[in-house]
């Protein structure tokens, strides 16, 4: 079954709309070029003047191009060896803004008795003022490695692993809703990179939700809701409140 256009630049498959929000407990984001509008990690290259080179990487990485995403981060992260602790905070401060729709998304779900889990690649410099910006509940990501207010090019490990791709994403909202005591069928997950599929395929296979924004080609066709045009509040579109 193709995608089908529900209304104009929003498009669904293999469910039949609309459902209640009520139906599910939990939610899950990605955070870059989801929730909000910028990859961080390219941002914080401009610093470095690499930015050119970085978002070729991240394109291909989300485009679902590159195999071994985490050697695709760390050779990322290299390219921001010697660029100042300062340039995190400039990025975040003129940079980065929520999407179109992220609070009132975040609001009518929360509003419903949904958790929210943001998972992300990125880095918990960003993720954790999200985070506190969206009143979210849980987050995973990575971390720069910083001394002497300069970034080391490397990552640190967590006590969970090394770092936050696509398998760790899905791992992490499945292993939340075990924890809360929810069934993966009242589970919705969120991206738009290929990194994000392996949550959204959970959920999907689950019987739950899993929706594209403005994603990449492979991420939409394997979407159950794509996103093409507007905010992230058009899944209130399909998704009754």
């Amino acid at each position: 079954m193709a995608l089908q256009e529900y209304s104009a630049g929003l498009y669904i498959q293999h469910f039949e709309p609309p459902l209640s929000l009520n139906q599910f407990k939990l939610i899950a984001f990605d955070m870059d070029s989801t929730l909000i509008n910028i990859e961080c990690i390219d941002e914080v290259a401009d610093a470095a003047g690499r930015k050119a080179q970085v978002a070729a990487i991240t394109e291909a990485a989300m485009r679902g191009e590159i195999n071994d995403y985490k050697e695709s981060l760390r050779q990322r992260v290299q390219f921001l060896k010697g660029v100042p602790e300062s340039a995190l905070n400039e990025v975040y401060q003129h940079r980065l803004q929520l999407n179109p729709g992220a609070q009132d998304l975040v609001m009518a779900c929360k509003k419903a008795g949904l958790k929210i889990v943001l998972v992300s690649g990125g880095f918990t410099f960003f993720t954790d003022r999200v985070r506190d910006t969206l009143s979210i509940d849980f987050t995973r990501s990575n971390v720069f490695e910083i001394e002497d207010g300069l970034l080391t090019g490397k990552m640190v490990d967590q006590s969970w692993g090394d770092i936050c791709d696509g398998e760790e994403k899905r791992r992490m909202v499945m292993q939340t809703a075990t924890d809360l005591g929810i069934a993966m069928n009242q589970v919705i997950a969120m991206g738009d990179g290929a990194n994000d599929l392996p949550m959204m395929t959970a959920c999907a296979n689950a019987g739950g939700l899993s929706v594209a924004y403005h994603a990449k080609p492979k991420v939409c066709e394997q979407a159950m809701i794509a996103i093409e045009t507007g905010g992230l509040d058009r899944l209130l579109e399909v998704i009754r409140i």
